[in-house]
């Protein structure tokens, strides 16, 4: 399998990824759409992010808030998994797909991302623990790897977030950032995501450098990438847009094709110099 950072590499950009937030699933607060609205939606965004030029996407259950801890019930494993064959179907084999099903239910995205055919899952609490808005989150890299092998899963990759956003890390304050990136590295999680304080937040450009020089496992950015501060991030192996492609900015509204160009056209850029 061709690693799945390969389509950037190749021009030596970052690769480009654009998060899906899926519509809040049924049995959720927010839920107010049946199903076929829910797949609808998400795979014309998921086409919207193809045709703009973007390398793949993820899908985030992010409407389904207030989130449960590091599990969901079988009507949201259900629902993610119709929403991810019908969106892996029409955008092809090539178009990379990842998978997060929140908050922390990773064992549960594996099993859509394989079931789905897509290729990697966005990982909360791999190494370290750490305080989320919804309690403790417990490390858990030995089970989640674990569960990869026993279902016969290993071709999914795993990016897990380190020192997350929406979180307090008081606990760990005496771990830097080089620990988490070697504690991921030697667990053997496929990539470390760098974020800012909050979705939407920028993450600094100092910790992407200095996360870069830490390990060899490939870095993500996962929040807060504009076309205004992109080159700040250039070092990066991918970053993950949300907000930022959204109409003003805002996670929660549909996508804005001019945003979609101008992103596209600030990575295309970093090429040029």
């Amino acid at each position: 399998m061709k690693p799945l950072l390969d389509t950037a590499k190749q021009i030596a950009l970052p690769a480009l990824f654009g998060m899906v937030h899926v519509k809040a699933l049924p049995g959720t607060p927010f839920n107010t759409d049946e199903m076929d609205k829910i797949v609808e939606i998400a795979v014309a965004e998921a086409e919207q992010f193809q045709i703009a030029g973007f390398d793949g996407i993820i899908l985030e259950n992010m409407h389904d808030r207030p989130y449960l801890k590091c599990e969901v019930g079988p009507e949201i494993v259900a629902g993610m998994t119709r929403v991810a064959c019908e969106v892996k179907r029409r955008v092809g084999a090539a178009f990379p797909v990842g998978i997060q099903i929140l908050a922390g239910a990773n064992i549960e995205a594996l099993a859509v991302a394989l079931i789905s055919g897509c290729e990697f899952i966005r990982a909360e609490g791999c190494v370290f623990g750490h305080v989320a808005d919804e309690g403790w989150i417990e490390a858990c890299a030995g089970k989640l790897l674990r569960e990869r092998a026993r279902i016969g899963a290993g071709r999914v990759r795993i990016w897990t977030d380190i020192q997350k956003k929406h979180s307090a890390h008081a606990v760990t304050s005496d771990i830097s950032l080089e620990d988490w990136v070697h504690g991921a590295e030697f667990f053997g999680i496929d990539g470390v995501i760098v974020t800012g304080s909050a979705t939407g937040k920028a993450a600094s450009k100092d910790e992407v450098k200095r996360a870069k020089k830490a390990g060899r496992v490939p870095v993500i950015v996962g929040s807060g990438i504009t076309p205004a501060n992109a080159k700040d991030y250039a070092s990066a192996d991918a970053w993950v847009i949300g907000s930022s492609i959204k109409y003003d900015g805002y996670w929660e509204n549909p996508l804005d094709p001019d945003r979609l160009k101008e992103m596209v056209a600030a990575r295309r850029e970093l090429g040029k110099k």
